[in-house]
C-alpha cells in the first residue's frame, strides 16, 4: 500500500501560480510512474502530467504543455505540479496518483489515490 497526501491547493488569481505537492508513504518506490489528475464538477477526471520514477523523463496532456511541470524529488518521496499562467477553467480538485506506465493517461490504469486538493483560480 502506498499512501498519497496532496497540498498546496488554494485560491488564485488569474494568471497566478500554485505549486502542489504530493507527499508518499508507505511502500515507496522511485520505480513507480506518478500522475497528476484533476476533477471539475460535474467533469469526468482528465490526466494532467506523468513522471517516471528516475524523473528523467515526463509527460503532458496536450493542454496543460508550457504552463504546468511535474517533477520529483525521491529523497522526500514527494512529486510536484508547477501551475503556471493559471485560468478559471482550470478550477477543480486536483489528485496524484501511482501508475505503471509513464503515458497512460486513463484514470483506470492508476492505483493508489489521495484525496485531493482543491484549486480555485478566481478574482
Amino acid at each position: 500500500q502506498v499512501q498519497l497526501v496532496e497540498s498546496g491547493g488554494g485560491l488564485v488569481q488569474p494568471g497566478g501560480s500554485l505549486r502542489l505537492s504530493c507527499a508518499a508513504s508507505g511502500r515507496t518506490s522511485s520505480n513507480y510512474v506518478m500522475g497528476w489528475f484533476r476533477q471539475a464538477p460535474g467533469k469526468e477526471r482528465e490526466f494532467l502530467a506523468s513522471i517516471s520514477g528516475s524523473g528523467i523523463s515526463t509527460y503532458y496532456a496536450a493542454f496543460v504543455k508550457g504552463r504546468f511541470s511535474i517533477s520529483r524529488d525521491n529523497a522526500k518521496n514527494t512529486v510536484y505540479l508547477q501551475m503556471n499562467s493559471l485560468k478559471p477553467e482550470d478550477t477543480a480538485v486536483y489528485y496524484c496518483a501511482v501508475g505503471t506506465l509513464l503515458m497512460t493517461i486513463s484514470p483506470s490504469n492508476y492505483y493508489f489515490w489521495g484525496q485531493g486538493t482543491q484549486v480555485t483560480v478566481s478574482s
